[in-house]
């Protein structure tokens, strides 16, 4: 049985479930609970035992240090829309591991209604694409954060990247744009109600997600392939003049062949993180405790997106390579994967 907040509920305060309470998705319920709009219920995996007996503890750039700190409730399986309950707002903000099953199209099923309005507090190309067709008349949003949140050990999150959010809607036929538009106005306005964070609206949803892929699609994977976080990438020798730089290249014409300019100065965006932080980003994170990355998503799409336009991306392809490597070698280890028998040779 879940515990609750001591806090008392407001029954006008827009109902949300979140999926995923690991770094970024602890702090983006606590912006939600501190802004006195929304009640917030985190579903837990692994980490579920440890905050249902002791809350979360926090060490936040933004917030300070909180000591056992809950949302309105954390359960440990999605709710059943129906049973007394439904909300208004499920955000995922999970890894997007499509090569793993369940997808999350199937995970969150049992909580969606006809009214309720997705958003995605997640990484990567094409993500709403599984969304839209399994819920055709739903409203899908897009969360694009640039947040540096972790979960070293259950329980225990270290935001220490400043909380910015940037929030549009990924544009469902079957739905009015002016609608979709309150939608996601709505959401922005339940995010930055506690004052603690920078969440914005943005209409153009496609190229905020090819801007982040700077990072994401360059930065991450390659320190993730290498063991370097983003302090130890910039003082290795060649490695950001002979591999990050040219991946960012690949990754702008990719953008502008489809549309979205990105300024020539975002390749600064590299520096922009202090180095002396030396931050794991999340795939590094995932390979050193090893978790099944977002590569699909974070690399694939992008390169698949590219080479279908035509722009050359020999980069991209041998780091989605690389990184597909990794991820059958942790399958393996799973025992996802089947291999044959290991037999012995003589002469």
């Amino acid at each position: 049985m879940s515990k609750k907040s001591n806090g008392t509920l407001d029954q006008r305060r827009a109902k949300v479930l979140l999926i995923g309470g690991g770094g970024v998705g602890t702090i983006a319920a606590l912006n939600l609970e501190r802004g006195g709009l929304a009640s917030v219920t985190v579903v837990l995996r692994s980490n579920y035992e440890t905050v249902n007996e002791h809350g979360f503890n926090i060490e936040s750039c933004d917030h300070g240090s909180l000591t056992g700190w809950r949302p309105t409730e954390v359960v440990d399986r999605v709710p059943i829309a129906g049973e007394g309950q439904w909300f208004e707002y499920i955000v995922c903000a999970t890894k997007n591991v499509v090569d793993v099953p369940p997808s999350l199209t199937s995970i969150i099923a049992p909580a969606v209604t006809p009214s309720t309005v997705i958003v995605l507090v997640q990484n990567g190309l094409n993500i709403e694409k599984p969304f839209l067709s399994a819920f055709p008349s739903n409203m899908v949003l897009s969360g694009v954060s640039f947040m540096g949140s972790s979960e070293p050990q259950h329980g225990h999150i270290k935001h220490d990247f400043n909380d910015i959010l940037v929030v549009g809607a990924f544009h469902n036929p079957s739905v009015d744009a002016v609608t979709e538009e309150h939608a996601a106005r709505r959401f922005v306005e339940l995010y930055s109600a506690g004052g603690r964070t920078k969440c914005t609206y943005s209409a153009d949803v496609g190229w905020t997600r090819w801007r982040k892929l700077i990072y994401n699609a360059c930065l991450n994977p390659i320190c993730a392939i290498t063991g370097l976080d983003t302090g130890r990438i910039r003082l290795a020798d060649g490695v950001i003049d002979g591999l990050v730089r040219p991946a960012i290249d690949e990754i702008r014409a990719a953008a502008r062949a489809s549309g979205h300019e990105l300024p020539d100065d975002i390749t600064d965006t590299i520096t922009k993180i202090p180095l002396d932080m030396y931050l794991p980003p999340s795939m590094l994170t995932d390979v050193r405790k090893n978790n099944f990355t977002e590569f699909e998503n974070l690399l694939g799409e992008p390169l698949r997106a590219g080479q279908a336009l035509g722009v050359p991306m020999p980069t991209l392809q041998v780091l989605y390579h690389l990184c597909q490597a990794i991820q059958w070698r942790n399958k393996e280890a799973k025992g996802m994967v089947k291999i044959p028998a290991k037999r012995t040779y003589t002469d």
